[in-house]
């Protein structure tokens, strides 16, 4: 299991280096051929609206890892830690079930645009720039419900002494 999720991680920094390199390399390309040469080329801008909502996603995986997402924590300075523990428990199987929602009908969505044999630019089919979204909210849920048996785990292991990291 180390195996397989060191394997996963390793995919998402090294794809996430290659797509910020990419967008940054592209798009300044892009700028020297438009200021310089009074040129650019038609599928860059496209490509980058794409690369951008890839980033966007690979880095909401990263920051799933070990729940390091933005958030308000207010409640967390009202409850004592075991309480705080419980709410973290609930808000991690509502992430986890949104999360699942949102990659099923994502899934569907790329399943008819492959059907329908669309386009997106430059001939590449549509799917294959949209298939970012349900892999990688399918891979958030996952890690949530994960998270989420963890900390039902903890709540039952509780230690009021110790400091835990939600």
């Amino acid at each position: 299991m180390k195996f397989f999720n060191r394997t996963i991680h390793l995919l998402e920094d090294s794809l996430l280096i290659t797509l910020l390199v990419s967008m940054i390399l592209l798009s300044s390309g892009q700028i020297v051929l438009r200021n310089f040469f009074d040129v650019g080329i038609i599928w860059i801008d496209p490509l980058l609206r794409v690369l951008v909502l890839w980033t966007a996603l690979i880095g909401a995986t990263v920051a799933s890892r070990k729940n390091k997402h933005i958030r308000i924590d207010l409640i967390s300075r009202v409850f004592s830690k075991k309480a705080h523990l419980i709410i973290q428990v609930f808000v991690g199987f509502f992430t986890a079930a949104v999360c699942a929602i949102i990659a099923w009908f994502g899934a569907q969505w790329v399943l008819m645009d492959y059907q329908d044999k669309l386009k997106g630019f430059a001939d590449v089919p549509s799917w294959m720039l949209e298939i970012i979204i349900p892999v990688a909210f399918g891979l958030i849920a996952i890690r949530y419900f994960l998270l989420s048996i963890f900390w039902v785990g903890l709540f039952f292991h509780f230690d009021e002494e110790k400091d835990y990291e939600l």
